[in-house]
């Protein structure tokens, strides 16, 4: 097989992130045209002020979103760098377009329950998409970007917590409706919790720690059922004083069932502890 130059490698690169970018765009704008503006619903960020807009001016949705986000590139260009910036402004671009052109479709339900759940499901997988190809569509994570360039121990996801919620709570003032705000933290919430899995998977991986005598047995059980390794640490029980071996396990979420089962077969008086763990990258994992 003949070796990719550079040049073709940054191309294919570049044709992968593109239709990552159009893709993703396209699942926000029909989570945000077909479920939530038709509901009166926001996402927080700059579509919530854009929604009081459209319903105050009847200025179309992604037209406004863009207007919004003009100054923001100019700032990001200034304080942050021109690729981030290039890259916020097509996401921003493709994301109007769709919007509008979608708006002219009517919604698909007026439940604001079902709008609230499907439109942060739709916005959420979208976003997470645009960020796989390490770009956006402006709003607050272009300006978390420019305020931590101002105040860099400020945490980016703090930032856009306070401005969502900000901005929800202008929603539920302008549309006088407590429930705006109840069905668009909803939303939000689902919408993160989204970009959480596509970013870390559905397979959620979980750490033991088992507390035994038997420590070897549980250790050598483990390796030759479900062939995963496992860690022994020193440990020492602070009432009793007594030193004892430990033992520390990462697996699946199914796996722990299987070494919790083993654990307790062998020392039913085994003390076992299990929590979850965000990320697992090496042999056995990603």
């Amino acid at each position: 097989m003949k070796k990719l130059t550079r040049e073709q490698i940054l191309i294919k690169k570049y044709i992968k992130e593109s239709i990552y970018i159009v893709v993703g765009c396209l699942l926000m704008a029909i989570g945000t045209s077909l479920f939530l503006l038709p509901n009166q619903l926001s996402s927080g960020g700059f579509a919530g002020i854009s929604t009081i807009i459209y319903y105050l001016l009847g200025l179309p949705l992604g037209t406004t979103m863009l207007m919004l986000n003009i100054p923001l590139f100019i700032l990001t260009i200034i304080r942050v760098g021109k690729e981030t910036a290039i890259k916020g402004i097509m996401g921003a671009i493709i994301l109007s377009v769709f919007i509008d052109i979608l708006d002219k479709l009517g919604p698909i339900t007026n439940d604001r329950l079902l709008a609230c759940i499907y439109g942060g499901i739709l916005i959420g997988l979208g976003t997470a998409i645009v960020l796989k190809a390490n770009a956006s569509t402006g709003g607050t994570d272009l300006l978390s970007y420019v305020i931590r360039s101002f105040k860099p121990y400020y945490r980016a996801s703090n930032l856009i917590v306070i401005v969502d919620i900000a901005i929800v709570l202008l929603n539920v003032l302008f549309f006088k409706e407590i429930e705006i705000g109840l069905y668009s933290a909803i939303a939000i919430y689902l919408s993160g919790k989204m970009i959480d899995i596509v970013f870390e998977g559905i397979y959620f991986t979980k750490t033991m720690f088992i507390v035994s005598n038997k420590y070897k047995e549980i250790a050598q059980a483990i390796g030759e059922q479900l062939d995963r390794g496992s860690t022994a640490i020193y440990a020492k029980g602070m009432y009793t004083r007594e030193k004892r071996m430990m033992l520390w396990c990462v697996a699946s979420r199914g796996e722990m069932a299987k070494i919790k089962k083993i654990a307790e077969e062998i020392d039913p008086k085994a003390f076992l502890v299990i929590t979850s763990a965000r990320e697992a990258w090496g042999k056995g994992f990603r």
